[in-house]
């Protein structure tokens, strides 16, 4: 059972960022606020949930949400700034275009920035432990699954329908065949050979 409340009283938004692993793409994080009311027996760690429920999930966590939003960040600031340190500012950024302001933030993972003078909590496997967090992840992934399914029509030969700019078999051949396209992290290993 996931938790709901990190801290009794208190206005919390969970946040979760995915895509720092791949090659390919930006990193996309999403913040969430939940209400009181809020439950759904099948929200979990999206890496939990197949396509199919993770989608359903969404299109549930944003009509009973209190508030949420999904931010991404592209490639070159990743290469300019790290993955670390993109994937925390894109968390940041979802926060910015939330409408209801939280009184503490709650992060998956053990690194985060200060974000104003809001109070954080870092939680190791926070999506699998916090139901605001596991809502987070849901909405970043499938926002970011469905913008890499775009992007695939335009380069279809790196297979991102399938891998989602993950270093798969197929990635990794079709890099070595074509070289990097415009989605690409430069500051990533992009040669396999």
């Amino acid at each position: 059972m996931l938790i709901k409340n990190w801290t009794k009283g208190l206005i919390e938004a969970g946040c979760d960022e995915v895509g720092r692993g791949c090659l390919s793409g930006p990193v996309v994080a999403a913040a969430v606020i939940l209400k009181e009311s809020f439950f759904h027996e099948f929200i979990n760690d999206s890496k939990k949930l197949t396509a199919k429920s993770r989608q359903q999930m969404a299109s549930y966590i944003k009509q009973h949400a209190w508030d949420y939003a999904v931010a991404e960040l592209p490639p070159s600031v990743i290469d300019e700034h790290n993955i670390l340190n993109a994937s925390i500012q894109a968390m940041h950024l979802a926060l910015d275009s939330l409408n209801v302001r939280p009184e503490h933030v709650l992060v998956d993972g053990n690194r985060f920035h200060p974000y104003g003078l809001t109070p954080h909590t870092c939680i190791v496997k926070g999506d699998s432990k916090v139901l605001s967090i596991a809502c987070a992840s849901i909405l970043a992934k499938t926002y970011r699954d469905e913008l890499m399914g775009k992007l695939h029509q335009d380069y279809p030969q790196y297979g991102w329908k399938q891998n989602m700019g993950y270093a798969t078999k197929i990635h990794r051949e079709a890099l070595n065949l074509h070289g990097p396209s415009p989605h690409h992290r430069k500051s990533f290993k992009l040669r396999y050979d």
